[in-house]
């Protein structure tokens, strides 16, 4: 197989010893498609992808994230409503008793189904009288819904004697303000310190008894503060931080990684110390932030109520729970961050002398410097397209009326008469086919992320080598714009072996998250394995996935790399590069991994650089008041450092990808001349070649 595979990879001595070259050319051309099964797979995902996006697209609201449901079942703040709710994003509870029987354990009434409808903001008590809240305006009321909003939602004395009659007795159409209110992510919660003002107005006026208990208060927060509750509020947070995304998301992390690869290029001595130091500072900043956050330093932490409110009332709430675990996990990263970056400081002249042969590559080859721009672009359009559709995704479902045994009724304007049969509230029914649709949309994200990072890696790999085996030589056959030689030969030969080692990776990683949920669902619900046999080989297996995982990227990457030279299909390619990869592994083992560190913390910088500067855009006023308030900037962040990590992927991968196809083909080179490479860069062979010096270094 290694005469076969030299003839490919480059041009050698022949067998006569002469000091010929034999003709063959540097990158196989006689090629031919591989792996065709995977890319009609990966053309039916793409396929499904856009039917499971227009689902969403049909049958989603994203208002639904942010606001509740009134009691005819239209969304708060939707214009298309009837009647027109927009700007009218504050859900409202009209009758305070319905509340406080949806509190009770064994209440007929369940809060979903009490009678809420959506204003401006929560109704404001009266010092010297009662204040009231009427229904929508309908019916015989003849007033538009802005004259009612101008009237603060009150019409009462406007009513004829049996209507009063009726909502004193808490039948609407009006309904008392007896209780203070606050705007809580947009909808109004009781404080259960009624006014007494108010109170004995009501009184006086002969109005029916209304329960004063702070379950008032525990029935409206329970339902604010619910698991669900809190999830669609951090959907709804990254789709109103949108302009951070892109900011931060996707124009800083370029400007970033473009500044890091110049660096590398023209100080690529200093590049790996100010990579580690720059790395401590920014961990440390990120977690002031979140500390901050927190409420642990300053006071800056998030609040849970929207608009002006009285600064000793205080409201609790699940993010801020999570800021607290979120600080804390930063402090653990922190501390093992800062103790290994010091342990790899006596090994980081390996990697700068690696890096200065990627430096080189870059320097010859300067078109890989542009060419992360085309998978960026490609990734942001497709980015673009999946986080509408995830919106949208997130909240479909049918908007459908409630099944209950609600012994409650209320004053129906349209039909001028009291209605009990229909005081069901209305919800959003979701089923399990969407939550398989988002699961979908999840997976296709993560799988069309590493394709485009996989041909992002085949390409340059094929430049790299073409590069490599051409040293010193101006060869018709090596071409000028190597790259975009390189990406012909993938979309027309390999773009299929690319689609299944994306698929690969994908699938692989998919499987340990599933497990790694079912593992803390069972910590949870503690059904973890109760001998200490069974908890060492549970926690055993967690270890193993991960290690697994890690060496299937691995092995991945190189395959990439044997793909770009030789053509082959993805299987045959990976295992070409891992029979490479045993016999050098003493030669390259040490280098490689340094090198893979320094790299690593320099992704980490520019995702915690993206996520230091989203902080300070979600610290700015927009974000904390009126519609754009976010009720965490724990998610925004979180997704800031994604895009921003994998942004610096697709532009740190020319030097990582540099880097591991010169090893390799220097492996491939060795082989091919009796442990001698003939084509190596002389830095590489510093490098490499004296096992004395590598030891040396690394004392």
């Amino acid at each position: 197989m290694r005469g076969q595979l030299g003839a490919v990879m480059g041009k050698y001595p022949s067998s006569d010893g002469n000091g010929e070259r034999r003709s063959g050319g540097i990158i196989k051309h006689n090629r031919k498609c591989r792996d065709v099964v995977f890319l009609l797979i990966f053309i039916a995902f793409w396929v499904a992808m856009i039917v499971n996006s227009s689902f969403g697209f049909n049958r989603g609201n994203p208002l639904r994230l942010t606001y509740g449901l009134d009691y005819k079942g239209n969304i708060c703040g939707d214009r298309h409503a009837d009647p027109n709710l927009h700007n009218l994003e504050v859900r409202y509870w009209l009758n305070p008793n319905e509340v406080y029987q949806s509190g009770l354990k064994d209440g007929d009434v369940k809060l979903p189904n009490a009678r809420s409808i959506c204003l401006l903001d929560c109704p404001i008590l009266s010092e010297d009288s009662l204040n009231w809240v009427c229904d929508y305006p309908e019916g015989d009321v003849r007033l538009s819904v802005e004259d009612w909003i101008n009237r603060n939602y009150d019409y009462f004395a406007d009513l004829p004697p049996d209507l009063r009659k009726n909502s004193l007795q808490l039948l609407g159409p009006c309904y008392p303000v007896i209780f203070p209110s606050v705007n809580v992510y947009w909808s109004c919660q009781f404080n259960s310190r009624l006014s007494n003002v108010s109170l004995r107005h009501w009184k006086e006026m002969g109005g029916a008894d209304i329960v004063e208990d702070i379950i008032i208060d525990k029935s409206i927060h329970k339902s604010i503060n619910s698991r669900s509750s809190v999830l669609k509020r951090y959907v709804a947070d990254v789709e109103k931080s949108w302009p951070v995304l892109i900011v931060c998301g996707g124009i800083l992390p370029v400007f970033l990684s473009v500044i890091w690869l110049l660096m590398i290029r023209y100080f690529v001595a200093a590049m790996p110390w100010i990579t580690v130091a720059l790395f401590n500072i920014l961990i440390i900043s990120v977690t002031m932030f979140y500390y901050l956050k927190a409420g642990w330093i300053g006071n800056n932490a998030i609040s849970p109520i929207i608009g002006e409110h009285d600064p000793y009332y205080h409201v609790s709430a699940r993010e801020l729970n999570h800021l607290h675990a979120a600080a804390v996990l930063m402090t653990i990263i922190m501390v093992i961050a800062f103790l290994s970056s010091i342990a790899i400081v006596r090994r980081i002249l390996m990697a700068t002398s690696v890096l200065k042969v990627a430096a080189k590559v870059i320097g010859e080859v300067q078109e890989l410097i542009i060419f992360p721009v085309i998978p960026y672009a490609i990734l942001g359009i497709f980015y673009m397209f999946w986080f509408s559709a995830a919106f949208h995704l997130f909240s479909s479902g049918q908007v459908v009326q409630n099944d209950c045994s609600n012994n409650c009724c209320a004053y129906d304007l349209k039909t001028k008469r009291v209605i009990c049969d229909r005081c069901c509230g209305y919800s959003v029914q979701f089923t399990p086919h969407i939550a398989i649709a988002i699961l979908f949309h999840l997976f296709g994200c993560y799988w069309a992320t590493q394709f485009v990072v996989a041909c992002s890696s085949t390409v340059i790999a094929g430049s790299v080598a073409s590069y490599y085996w051409a040293r010193d030589e101006a060869s018709p056959e090596v071409p000028f714009l190597s790259v975009f030689s390189s990406m012909k030969r993938l979309i027309r030969y390999s773009i299929g072996s690319v689609a299944l080692g994306s698929l690969v990776v994908s699938f692989t990683e998919s499987i340990r998250f599933i497990l790694e949920s079912l593992r803390r669902k069972f910590k949870a619900t503690n059904s973890m394995p109760e001998s200490w046999i069974g908890r060492i080989l549970f926690n055993t297996a967690q270890g193993c996935s991960k290690c697994i995982s890690w060496i299937i990227k691995s092995v991945n990457r190189n395959a990439y790399i044997m793909i770009a030279i030789t053509g082959k299909s993805f299987f045959k390619a990976s295992e070409i590069a891992t029979e490479l990869i045993i016999s050098n592994i003493l030669r390259i083992g040490k280098v490689n991994i340094i090198s893979d560190v320094i790299l690593f913390l320099g992704k980490l910088c520019v995702s915690l650089a993206s996520s230091l500067f989203a902080f300070l855009m979600l610290d700015t006023h927009k974000y904390k008041s009126a519609h754009d308030k976010i009720s965490s900037p724990l998610f925004p962040v979180l997704v800031c450092w994604g895009l921003g990590y994998i942004v610096a992927t697709l532009f740190f991968v020319v030097v990582q990808m540099s880097i591991d196809t010169i090893i390799l083909s220097f492996c491939q080179d060795s082989d091919e001349h009796d442990g001698t490479a003939q084509y190596a860069p002389p830095l590489l062979m510093e490098t490499l070649s004296d096992q004395n010096e590598m030891q040396r270094l690394t004392q």
